[in-house]
């Protein structure tokens, strides 16, 4: 099941998604102070492209830098969490869009504050780091 709402999800929202965290990430990286956010919108874009099956979980080991990382990155994740409702809206006018919809709702938090979480496979526990 998870595998076919990935595949609906790819094409419906995640390449869209995915486009919005490649440039929001690009335009992070033009600044030296913005590489750490930029790499992190681009760990994010993955799993946005692809994200059933995957959660993400606030890291144990964060330290304070992701604090001040996520407070500089609030203007970036405004842009993204405004793609998120948007989509969210088109895929609402569906039926079958609602679930992914609401998948894409879910999916706010992480755009608003990426330092300090970590992405985990819900299938196997196997973590990986977005920043």
């Amino acid at each position: 099941m998870r595998t076919l709402l990935n595949i609906i999800w790819f094409f419906f929202a995640g390449i869209g998604l995915w486009f919005s965290y490649i440039l929001v990430g690009a335009l992070a990286c033009l600044t030296i102070i913005g590489i750490p956010a930029g790499i992190a919108c681009f760990r994010i874009g993955n799993f946005a492209v692809w994200p059933f099956g995957r959660e993400v979980v606030a890291d144990p080991n964060a330290g304070g830098w992701s604090l001040l990382g996520n407070i500089l990155w609030i203007p970036f994740g405004l842009i993204l969490s405004i793609a998120h409702v948007v989509t969210a809206f088109t895929l609402a006018i569906t039926i079958i869009g609602i679930p992914l919809a609401w998948a894409n709702l879910k999916l706010i938090p992480v755009s608003m504050m990426p330092m300090g979480k970590i992405i985990v496979d819900s299938r196997h526990g196997r973590a990986s780091a977005i920043s």
